[in-house]
């Protein structure tokens, strides 16, 4: 193909940059979480490009995409069931009442 650089020519012209490039080695799993989800790469590849000092870090894979809201609306709810002694129901709808606010869910279930 006209116009394809090979990776070693590719590596010589980044090196002449200031830009170095080095993969790591046996990823295991990789995790990215935000707020509302989880990106999960069991099998990726990593590169590190350093360029004058900053890392930049390349993930290459396909993620699992979990949504974080249903787990987190979970854990909260057997948070609040443990604080107060209160069933899952009652612990749902304080925390629905406080806008998803924990510490005043409990309060006002210690009431």
């Amino acid at each position: 193909m006209p116009g394809k650089i090979n990776p070693r020519q590719m590596n010589q012209m980044m090196r002449r940059l200031g830009i170095s490039v080095k993969n790591i080695d046996n990823v295991q799993k990789i995790v990215i979480q935000t707020d509302t989800k989880e990106y999960i790469f069991e099998e990726a590849e990593v590169v590190i490009m350093d360029a004058q000092g900053q890392k930049t870090y390349q993930i290459t894979g396909n993620p699992k995409v979990k949504d974080r809201t249903e787990d987190t609306l979970k854990e909260d709810i057997k948070l609040i069931m443990e604080q107060t002694g209160k069933s899952a129901e009652e612990a749902k709808k304080a925390l629905e009442e406080s806008d998803g606010d924990i510490a005043e869910a409990i309060i006002k279930l210690s009431q």
